[in-house]
């Protein structure tokens, strides 16, 4: 049988590494199902090993090689935007993607876009809608999706489209968080709009923080940002406890907002959707730097 030209696409990608190229294959071809064993998975060490030292080991291997960076709105939309490709890393990187491995920011032919269902989504009895939510930037990723994904709906789409699905996703409180995994070439180039309900990567990241000794370990970084909350401006609506995926916002007793600076990830959701404006997003060198394509040039060519 010939081998279809994204799969031929995805073994050049890595290389001589075929095993990797096969992780990818599978990764992507059975991918609710994949997505579903490793949920399991998880859940099943955390109960085996949860308090023995060697869990913490094994969840840090992992999260080294499979992670996602938080992102914002904007930062979705200047990747989403890009007329040129963008190589970056992994040796500068690390100020950005704070791991080891599965940290360069390659997006080739960024204009090749494409969408297909969640998998986390498909992975849930009741998933929240719509499922056809996650996208693929760059043709290696996005053409695999269109010639091996009809079952999860794989269909390609503009720039805009994709800025719009993304755009409707934040109005629903989606997390947006750009994916980096070594089963996929080490490099980002998956867009996920995520709920904290359905997204096996929030999941996993609250199973890591039940582990001993794991303080400090997530498999997902912080955007680079942190909130500002205007107290004067605040209704005490308890709208940003209600979305925050975090479990970082909250309300005193006597009704005043809080932020648990450590929980937070600086996604900007309780900023976007607050109805009074009473917060804003700021830069935060304690959470690290931006996946700002801009700012991630600037800070690479200054570290080379």
């Amino acid at each position: 049988m010939l081998l279809k030209d994204s799969t031929k696409g995805i073994i050049k990608m890595h290389g001589l590494r075929i095993d990797r190229a096969f992780h990818n294959y599978l990764y992507f071809v059975f991918y609710d199902i994949y997505v579903r064993f490793f949920l399991w998975l998880g859940n099943t060490l955390q109960i085996l090993l949860g308090k023995t030292k060697i869990a913490k080991y094994i969840f840090r291997a992992v999260i080294n090689r499979y992670h996602a960076k938080v992102i914002t709105m904007k930062e979705a939309g200047k990747i989403l935007s890009l007329q040129e490709d963008v190589v970056l890393g992994p040796d500068s990187s690390s100020m950005i993607i704070p791991f080891p491995y599965a940290r360069s920011i390659i997006l080739k032919e960024p204009g090749f876009i494409a969408v297909m269902d969640c998998p986390c989504r498909l992975a849930r009895p009741d998933p929240c809608l719509p499922v056809n939510v996650c996208i693929a930037v760059g043709r290696t990723t996005a053409q695999f999706w269109l010639e091996h994904g009809q079952k999860y709906h794989a269909r390609r789409v503009s720039q805009e489209e994709a800025i719009r699905i993304l755009s409707e996703g934040r109005k629903r409180g989606n997390v947006l968080t750009a994916w980096f995994k070594v089963a996929t070439g080490g490099r980002t180039g998956v867009i996920c709009s995520c709920c904290s309900c359905c997204c096996g990567g929030i999941e996993g990241m609250r199973i890591i923080s039940k582990l001993k000794g794991t303080e400090g370990i997530s498999n997902i970084a912080a955007s680079g940002y942190s909130v500002k909350i205007h107290e004067e401006k605040c209704l005490s609506c308890g709208k940003c406890v209600e979305i925050c995926a975090f479990d970082a916002s909250g309300l005193s007793p006597d009704g005043q907002p809080t932020i648990d600076g450590l929980r937070c990830l600086g996604c900007g959701v309780c900023v976007d959707l607050c109805p009074a404006s009473a917060r804003e997003i700021f830069l935060d060198p304690k959470k690290g730097y931006p996946l700002d394509i801009d700012l991630a040039r600037r800070i690479i060519k200054g570290a080379g």
